[in-house]
């Protein structure tokens, strides 16, 4: 998928991609000491768009200091970093994957005198659970694995080592034949996808969890929320159970790679009528219109990127 993509940011320059490497003694390959970020840009009208960058950048900054790494740009200059690196590619949408991570000095578990590396990627990337997916829904499964609590690691926050725990969830999904995982938290409710949050509907009114439950909170699950109160929907948080969303009318997945996606199937059980239902679409019709900036009402949501010469970049 990297195939596109020709350069990018490192530690506040543009370089090609085959210079953009890690040293085998780095600190974060060895412990997973590192923070990152998922966004989205895309075409508009007005040309590409990043999807609420500011609240991409405030939570990379949080999690930064949750696991005390000291990122040594501003959000300004990440900010603007991250436009370059989308100009330098001559993209009108991308994924982009901001890192921060500790690189080669010791390989103790204390990182004392690794230095603070920050990368920006930028490449096209479709939906994370297919273009089908978003149409007809996706069948999944619930792990074997448990999602873990904030006494163990903090949840709150989007750390590289963490990601073990989706990584090991999704694949026993995807080997028993499924498209994604559900891990459920240790007191046993629903906590959340291998990288996505969860919605339900029931009697027109959506349902979702919260940090209680051991979930990322997704900058995509605060957008729907927004957009269906905004539609004239009520929003319920609180805890769910397996019981909810098998007898739930609706349900679906939220986060920056899967957008919005229906789930249809359960571990075999048809969830609501088995197929996208109507406030799921009236969803995705409303975030995509906001993404486009086709509505107007979150204009504040895109940060749009001048196009700029290709030698002023690199």
């Amino acid at each position: 998928m990297f195939d596109q993509t020709d350069w990018v940011w490192k530690d506040g320059q543009i370089i090609r991609w085959g210079d953009a490497t890690v040293h085998a003694s780095a600190h974060a390959l060895h412990y997973g000491s590192g923070v990152f970020e998922g966004m989205r840009c895309y075409e508009t009208e007005e040309g590409p768009a990043v999807f609420r960058v500011g609240a991409h950048l405030r939570r990379f900054y949080s999690s930064a200091e949750v696991y005390g790494i000291q990122i040594p740009f501003t959000e300004a200059e990440l900010q603007e970093a991250v436009a370059e690196c989308i100009s330098a590619n001559n993209y009108r949408s991308c994924y982009i994957r901001p890192i921060c991570y500790y690189g080669s000095d010791t390989l103790g578990v204390h990182p004392r005198g690794c230095p603070v590396e920050v990368v920006i990627l930028t490449w096209p990337w479709a939906a994370y659970l297919g273009d089908d997916g978003l149409k007809t829904g996706v069948r999944i499964t619930v792990s074997p694995w448990l999602k873990f609590n904030s006494q163990m690691v903090p949840t709150t926050a989007k750390a590289c080592g963490q990601y073990l725990n989706s990584l090991l969830a999704v694949r026993d999904a995807v080997s028993r034949g499924y498209d994604e995982a559900l891990l459920l938290d240790s007191d046993g409710y629903i906590a959340e996808g291998s990288g996505e949050n969860l919605f339900i509907v029931r009697d027109g009114r959506l349902h979702t969890n919260d940090e209680q439950s051991s979930i990322l909170l997704g900058v995509t699950r605060d957008a729907v929320i927004r957009l269906a109160e905004d539609m004239g929907l009520e929003v319920e948080v609180g805890r769910l159970q397996l019981g909810d969303l098998l007898s739930c009318d609706e349900a679906f997945f939220t986060g920056t790679a899967a957008e919005v996606t229906p789930i249809r199937e359960l571990d075999g059980n048809v969830v609501g009528g088995g197929a996208r239902g109507p406030i799921t679409a009236r969803i995705q019709e409303a975030f995509f219109a906001a993404t486009s900036g086709r509505d107007s009402r979150y204009k504040d949501w895109l940060h749009y990127i001048a196009s700029r010469p290709a030698e002023a970049l690199v």
